[in-house]
């Protein structure tokens, strides 16, 4: 299963969020998707996912135009937004449930899905009593539950502790097998920790697609990489 940009663009009236983005990425890689904040990577994701349209280019799925079978590609998607959107007024296993229904998922793939993401301690608390770290569990749940083959996760490590950062990191890495994993942060070291390859974004263009190995071999490392290919031109 593929994921593939091609000349994908994006405006919002005279500014030019994202230009011209191209890459392509395979099953079994996890991708870091890096920039600086306002560089266009969460407009990039809603464009691969179908939810907003580029004003030009393509997003591909397996081959497959987003926007003319949007659809039945979404079914292969799974995707974690930035804001988390779950219902935190419900129970976990209780919204866990909801979403199965709309996937018409078994009883025995939620309850495996609480196993896997470490929820089963959880499944009978509110999600807003959860801290940030176990809400981030539920929202990787939810994109998981329908087994997707792709797994698009925006910022899901995002304002989480050392400890917190480490349990997810290990689970995303759980996931890797068979699927491919675009993982969109700006935290350097959780990229490096755990990505097959670094696509670096500034100012709505693509600056950097190479190997992980490429990145850290940099002189001055990933870090270095990333000062270099964003910082301000002005």
């Amino acid at each position: 299963m593929s994921i593939e940009a091609k000349n994908l663009s994006k405006h919002y009236g005279a500014q030019l969020a994202v230009n011209a983005l191209n890459f392509s990425a395979q099953a079994g890689q996890i991708i870091g998707f890096l920039g600086p904040n306002g560089a266009g990577k969460s407009t990039s994701i809603k464009m691969l996912v179908g939810l907003i349209q580029p004003s030009s280019g393509e997003a591909y799925i397996s081959g497959k135009r987003v926007r003319a079978d949007s659809i039945e590609l979404k079914k292969q998607i799974g995707y974690l937004a930035e804001e988390n959107p779950v219902y935190t007024e419900m129970y976990v296993k209780e919204f866990l449930t909801f979403i199965a229904s709309i996937h018409q998922i078994s009883n025995a793939r939620i309850q495996e899905v609480i196993h896997l993401t470490g929820l089963t301690g959880e499944q009978d608390k509110k999600i807003n009593t959860l801290s940030k770290g176990y809400k981030q569990r539920v929202g990787i749940a939810q994109a998981i539950l329908h087994n997707p083959s792709i797994l698009i996760l925006d910022e899901p490590t995002s304002g989480l502790d050392p400890n917190q950062m480490e349990e997810i990191r290990a689970l995303i890495l759980s996931l890797k097998p068979g699927r491919t994993i675009l993982f969109s942060s700006h935290i350097l070291s959780e990229v490096e920790a755990i990505c097959d390859r670094l696509l670096i974004i500034n100012q709505g263009i693509l600056q950097v697609d190479c190997s992980m190995e490429e990145a850290k071999a940099f002189p001055g490392g990933i870090g270095q990489l990333f000062q270099q290919k964003t910082k301000s031109k002005s």
